[in-house]
């Protein structure tokens, strides 16, 4: 059986790598005494699968994987038991069992949510936020240069959002919503496009200083979005 779960990562282990992650969740797996399917071969692997990599330092409130168990067990036993093994900065918001053939999550996967915060500057203004952003939605391309360990890389940003940013400013305190699509060729983190709006667009903002949060994963088609829940 397969069961879908959303589960988060939260502020005490938002430094953690995805390969961190993943090794964390796969012994809370083993603790709560789950009957885990594995691969085949030499060097059998527990089978789950998540739907996208979350970058290092970004929290995430909507993160969403696949656990295959060998034998068929009640949903609400195997929630019970998970709950109970997750350290704390995971946490299981919802889950399902998939009925029948179910595509991989990062095959369905499109479309990423993220809210970023933080506090305004002194003689800095609503309208200075916005004016950065105006400028980043007039123009028809926004490369952004990337340093990779193979070298240097040029992405357009343009081409991974969805949706203009969205500015709040509540006090002191800013958000900003984005919409990115993640496609079978790749994605832009968001502190990409954070950056980005900084260094070419003037945004008044310090990206280190800015909390980040994935506040959801869709399925976005033909104007319809579906969490992988829906499906």
């Amino acid at each position: 059986m397969k069961i879908r779960m959303k589960i988060t990562k939260e502020e005490e282990i938002r430094f953690i790598s995805h390969l961190d992650y993943t090794r964390t969740i796969e012994r809370a797996v083993r603790r709560a005494k789950l009957s885990a399917a594995y691969s085949e071969g030499f060097n059998p692997h527990m089978k789950f699968s998540f739907a996208s990599a979350l970058a290092v330092g970004v929290t995430s409130s909507a993160e969403y994987m696949d656990l295959e168990l060998a034998t068929d067990t009640e949903l609400a036993t195997i929630m019970r038991q998970l709950r109970q093994a997750f350290p704390v900065g995971i946490t299981v918001k919802d889950s399902q069992v998939m009925i029948g053939t179910v595509k991989a999550l990062m095959a369905v996967v499109n479309l990423a949510t993220y809210e970023m915060t933080w506090l305004m500057s002194d003689g800095i203004s609503e309208a200075d936020l916005q004016q950065s952003l105006d400028l980043f939605d007039q123009e028809a391309i926004a490369i952004y240069v990337k340093q990779t360990p193979k070298g240097v890389r040029e992405i357009d940003i343009k081409e991974f959002v969805a949706a203009p940013p969205v500015l709040h400013v509540e006090g002191d305190k800013i958000c900003l919503q984005l919409q990115l699509h993640i496609k079978p060729t790749g994605s832009v983190k968001p502190t990409d496009m954070l950056e980005l709006l900084i260094h070419k667009y003037q945004l008044p903002a310090f990206a280190r200083a800015a909390l980040i949060e994935r506040t959801g994963l869709f399925i976005s088609n033909k104007g319809r979005l579906l969490t992988p829940l829906e499906l």
